[in-house]
């Protein structure tokens, strides 16, 4: 009944993103890839930094001026978004955040003022580019402009550097103004259904922040499961799901609950390597199921209803759970690893103890599917719901000391996140205005025959995608190329949206620059190439899960049809 209401939360979800990027870039916690600690400490790394920053402190400032000029446009038409509020007010947050992350960038290019200075004048080289813009409208090839920034972005700028820099160049290699990215940020920033990322995460950061949650999630489901060869290590996986399904984020369920489970694991009889290998598969894990983020995102960028995806990702979720455990089990017979004896008062009195927890899914789903609520008002209701239990039934969060700091980190990821999803809508709508996808979809036609072929080729192209970039930034540049291939070829959209989150998963664990792989490095203290061959089985095994995903499309349309959607 508040007038504007739903308009309000939208704008200021804009807000909350990007003053969290901000604030990330502050902390040098933007998402970017780990590539760049690879090279040796030294002059040549802090060189490589000192690079990196510049270029990511140039494109900054350029989204900066170009965010700044849409605001003085949409200031001039007098737009409201209700209850007397300027739509050039909740704008206004964009050039703000733009100009604060270039700065911060530049200021950690090195330790050194000589480097900081040097990503400083970046800064001013950036707004003198967006000053000096229609000189820039060039009409050219904007490929080498986009080298230098892919090559900023390997050696450690910021992801959205290398989407938003692309983006520039090509915008301005086709004599398009710049002002095209931030109104396309802005138009995602306010999608009815993009609030509920923030509150979705805040959930999950009150549970893993919390740290006893997962103690009696863990509790539980050995209780129920312990019993079984591999026991703990389908705890592992199920419980690792769980997490990730709330945060969005495998590397935030590899960070929180895997200083728990990789010692749990070692000291019921497990192999090091096994464990190790099993926390950074399982830490994607639970992504196909409700209210995991890329169907959110999904949904938003096929125009797609979310139920649908919440439904169709049901059996597929299993799937790639169950061969986890199926590993497991195996792992559990060879080790003759102990197995806990059910019980059943030890399994009452670990469900009584978790049972606040165990109630979030139903919450989730319950709301939803009953239509009570939106997917924005239940993420809203989960996060107040999981607050109550944690900070006053629990306890496990401090008002006065823990509240603020999982705020913080909310933020700090949203933002990251946001940030991302705002430049990549911006290169997405590029690609659409240059017929990319008809282009595309044309030659895989005149070039493809099968659908068999297609889908073996799609599993393919989204696996290295996914070992490539973030599924954030992924589901926003690619999703608009492969659905109009995937409708010719007669896919439906809601079984290539799970494919697409399947083959996600599985690109987490790939290199070079398979996420969860740095994750688990940075998390064990481990080298990167112990973590990756301990993956293999795990990749094995999640490979033929992608496959049975694809090639039986009854896992995931089924449900659809018995539901009468």
């Amino acid at each position: 009944g508040i007038p504007a209401s739903g308009p309000i939360v939208r704008n200021l979800t804009l807000w909350v993103g990007f003053l969290g990027a901000a604030v990330a870039a502050r902390e040098g916690r933007m998402l970017a890839l780990a590539t760049g600690q690879l090279i040796p400490e030294g002059r040549l790394r802090e060189a490589a930094s000192v690079f990196a920053a510049t270029v990511a402190a140039i494109v900054s400032a350029m989204l900066a001026w170009a965010s700044a000029e849409m605001v003085l446009v949409d200031r001039g038409a007098g737009m409201e978004i209700g209850a007397g509020i300027k739509e050039w007010w909740a704008e206004a947050m964009l050039p703000i955040a733009f100009t604060l992350i270039a700065v911060r960038v530049a200021l950690l290019a090195s330790k050194r003022w000589p480097g900081r200075v040097v990503a400083l004048l970046g800064v001013a080289a950036g707004f003198w580019l967006g000053w000096k813009e229609e000189a820039l409208l060039f009409g050219g090839p904007a490929w080498i402009a986009i080298a230098i920034i892919v090559a900023a972005v390997v050696l450690g700028a910021p992801l959205f550097v290398g989407l938003g820099g692309a983006a520039l160049a090509l915008f301005l290699g086709e004599s398009v103004p710049s002002m095209a990215i931030p109104a396309e940020t802005y138009r995602l920033a306010v999608n009815p259904s993009l609030a509920a990322i923030p509150l979705f995460t805040l959930a999950g950061f009150a549970l893993a922040e919390g740290k006893q949650a997962s103690q009696r999630l863990l509790r539980l489901f050995r209780a129920f499961f312990g019993w079984i060869p591999g026991g703990t290590a389908a705890v592992t996986a199920v419980l690792c799901a769980f997490f990730t399904v709330l945060t969005g984020g495998s590397g935030v369920t590899i960070l929180a609950v895997g200083g728990l489970l990789l010692p749990a694991l070692v000291a019921d009889g497990y192999r090091d390597k096994f464990a190790l290998g099993l926390v950074t598969a399982a830490g994607s894990n639970g992504l196909l199921w409700p209210p995991a983020l890329p169907l959110i995102l999904y949904s938003i960028a096929a125009e797609i209803p979310y139920q649908d995806l919440f439904i169709a990702g049901a059996v597929p979720g299993l799937i790639m759970l169950g061969m986890l455990v199926t590993w497991g089990v195996r792992e559990g017979r060879l080790a003759k690893v102990m197995r806990v004896p059910f019980d059943g008062k030890e399994a009452a009195a670990a469900l009584w103890e978790a049972k606040w927890e165990v109630l979030i899914p139903v919450i989730v789903l319950g709301v939803i599917f009953s239509g009570i609520a939106t997917i924005v008002e239940s993420a809203a209701l989960v996060a107040l719901y999981t607050l109550v239990t944690q900070c006053f039934i629990h306890r496990d969060l401090s008002i006065r000391r823990d509240l603020i700091r999982v705020l913080q980190l909310t933020a700090l990821t949203v933002g990251g996140v946001l940030v991302i999803l705002g430049v990549a809508v911006g290169l997405t709508n590029y690609l659409v205005d240059a017929q990319v996808a008809a282009r595309v979809t044309q030659w895989a036609q005149e070039t493809i025959h099968s659908k068999f072929v297609f889908l073996l080729a799609l599993n393919g192209l989204l696996i290295l995608v996914g070992a490539l970039m973030d599924i954030f930034s992924a589901i926003f540049v690619v999703v608009p190329l492969i659905l109009p291939i995937g409708l010719a070829f007669g896919i439906d959209p809601v079984h290539l949206g799970i494919i697409f989150i399947a083959n996600a998963e599985l690109g987490y664990l790939l290199p070079p620059v398979g996420e969860n792989l740095f994750y688990s490095s940075f998390r064990f203290g481990r080298p990167l190439w112990e973590v990756a061959r301990a993956s293999v089985p795990f990749i094995i095994m999640m490979t033929i899960g992608v496959l049975l995903i694809t090639y039986v499309p009854a896992l995931t349309l089924a449900p659809l049809r018995w539901m009468g959607r």
